[in-house]
């Protein structure tokens, strides 16, 4: 699992910047079914930001376990940025996390269509300002991965961690 790390790994550098920041973070993976945490976890100390990764796959569990709404499942499916940016909000706020990343895609080999094909990505990441700033937010990134099913599961996870890292950057508070 470590074809498209780099050096430092993005898991060593986001679990440095939020254990520097006292904040913490919530994982929701369908496409990369756990690599996010693996990830995460593989670094020694990420008990202290990492709360939950929960790996809801299907659409049942999508919904019993982060309350995605059915409407926006029927209108738009699991593999959406709606769909994508609810779970991001879902994983922060159910674990009371300061940040929530998810993750959704099509890794193959089969699963693709015209509109998402093969090696589709979303990437969701909220963050959770201080109750009544209306500062929180909550964005999602589409991407287009190349190679087979590990591969592009791979590059989604650590993806989910750049965008991370960068969002964390970013906010100045």
């Amino acid at each position: 699992m470590r074809d498209f790390a780099e050096d430092p790994p993005v898991e060593q550098r986001v679990g440095d910047l939020l254990a520097e920041r006292a904040e913490t973070l919530a994982v929701a993976e369908t496409a990369t079914g756990g690599l996010v945490g693996a990830l995460l976890t593989s670094v020694p100390g990420a008990s202290d930001y990492l709360d939950r990764v929960v790996v809801p796959y299907d659409y049942d569990a999508l919904r019993t376990t982060l309350a995605v709404p059915r409407e926006t499942l029927d209108e738009h499916g699991a593999v959406s940025e709606p769909t994508t940016r609810a779970l991001a909000r879902a994983a922060r706020d159910t674990a009371d996390a300061t940040w929530g990343v998810a993750t959704a895609g099509v890794a193959g080999p089969g699963g693709g269509t015209e509109d998402k094909p093969v090696g589709t990505g979303f990437v969701g990441v909220a963050y959770a300002a201080p109750w009544e700033s209306g500062d929180s937010t909550a964005s999602v990134s589409r991407y287009q991965f190349d190679g087979d099913r590990t591969a592009v599961r791979e590059r989604l996870a650590r993806r989910a961690l750049r965008d991370l890292e960068t969002a964390v950057r970013d906010r100045t508070d």
